[in-house]
């Protein structure tokens, strides 16, 4: 893996949707499934599941970031899930489903709250945004089965219904910043 590569981190509802959005963008090398911002170590996905650990299903994006900067980053990531719903993306509810941004420097957690006070000054959602700007923490990469879940299984009907829109949605605004 390229050393110059930097980390993005980012929760927006299932993993397996952020995951296969982020995969197809150019500049991305790597996009890995996991948790983080919980209070137990190694945490397994039934656990997440209980949302008792505190744990948020997210992605670590490694990225060049000659080819694509973390605020292209963050405007795919908000025109890709609806940060105005507290806990929830669409028929997935829990607190780890929340909408958060893990910055891991300095630089990031201002991009992040200059890029949501952008959007919310333009109106760009009809409700407030109540994506968290958190401290990265400890990431643990998700089980096996969730990497690369969507390549994996297309036919899956919550691929179908859930993620193609996301992709569809991707691909006609985005164009531009997709994989060759």
């Amino acid at each position: 893996m390229n050393d110059t590569l930097q980390i993005a981190t980012f929760a927006g509802g299932c993993f397996w949707c952020t995951e296969a959005v982020f995969k197809n963008l150019e500049g991305v090398e790597r996009v890995v499934s996991g948790y983080t911002g919980g209070s137990i170590k190694n945490p397994a996905y039934r656990e997440i599941c209980s949302g008792r650990t505190g744990h948020a299903e997210a992605i670590q994006i490694f990225y060049d970031e000659k080819l694509i900067a973390y605020k292209e980053l963050l405007e795919i990531f908000f025109a890709t899930h609806d940060p105005t719903t507290l806990n929830r993306q669409g028929n997935d509810v829990g607190t780890q489903y929340r909408s958060a941004i893990f910055y891991n420097s300095d630089l990031q957690k201002q991009e992040a709250i200059d890029f949501i006070n952008y959007l919310e000054k333009e109106k760009t959602f009809n409700n407030s945004i109540t994506t968290e700007i958190v401290e990265l923490g400890v990431f643990y990469n998700a089980e096996e089965y969730h990497q690369d879940y969507y390549h994996l299984n297309k036919e899956q009907s919550y691929c179908q219904y859930i993620i193609n829109p996301k992709l569809k949605k991707l691909k006609e605004n985005y164009a531009h910043k997709l994989k060759k």
